[in-house]
């Protein structure tokens, strides 16, 4: 926590901004937070949002399985990720996360499924919404968290600006009746507006 925030973030980026937006962390609930994904930064800057100084918990990151080969995987392990196979993800993996969730641990599930730089319009991955409903047979209630994050550049330079901003959370329970599609057009429609306030923020 003091080399990646303290250091390596003050150092890199010269502004750094998290938009509340009305957001406050829910309590007595299982929470799965849905940024999107423009850089390798992201983790970082998400921890420095939601992580264990602010909540007294670690994020968990869900990553794909190629991004935890090498240094880069044991750099990721310890920041508290795990891999999943994204076209066969094991039982073993699922139940993992599944557990991290009834435990009320900080789960990030990346919903574009991989770094999406210029903000492309991708279809969401169907990953955490079935997640989610595997969660709430053993746990309720479950939030997920749309999240928006930027950067004054693409890709992020040296000095420059980042901003988080939280968007409206949805409880899960409320939205069991939803299709994979419909409730990814729901979850996608709240992080691109999170989003656009984060860009604003960066002057993009």
């Amino acid at each position: 926590m003091f080399v990646t925030q303290d250091i390596v973030l003050r150092f890199f980026f010269s502004k750094k901004k998290i938009i509340n937006n009305g957001f406050s962390i829910p309590t007595n609930t299982s929470i799965i937070l849905a940024p999107t994904h423009r850089s390798r930064w992201d983790g970082l800057v998400l921890t420095m949002a939601m992580g264990r100084r602010v909540t007294n918990k670690d994020c968990r990151f869900m990553v794909t399985k190629s991004e935890m080969k090498g240094l880069q995987g044991w750099f990721l392990k310890r920041l508290g990720c795990f891999s999943i196979n994204q076209l066969s993800p094991s039982l073993a993996v699922l139940r993992y996360a599944v557990n991290l969730i009834v435990k009320k641990e900080q789960v990030v599930v990346f919903p574009e499924g991989k770094i999406n730089k210029y903000g492309e319009k991708l279809n969401l991955k169907e990953g955490i919404y079935r997640l989610a409903l595997l969660a709430t047979k053993k746990t309720n209630p479950i939030t997920i968290v749309p999240i928006g994050i930027a950067y004054s550049g693409v890709p992020p330079g040296f000095r420059g600006k980042v901003s988080l901003c939280f968007g409206e959370p949805i409880l899960l329970n409320n939205r069991l009746h939803l299709s994979i599609q419909d409730f990814n057009t729901i979850l996608n429609e709240k992080m691109i507006k999170a989003e656009k306030i984060a860009l604003k923020n960066v002057g993009r």
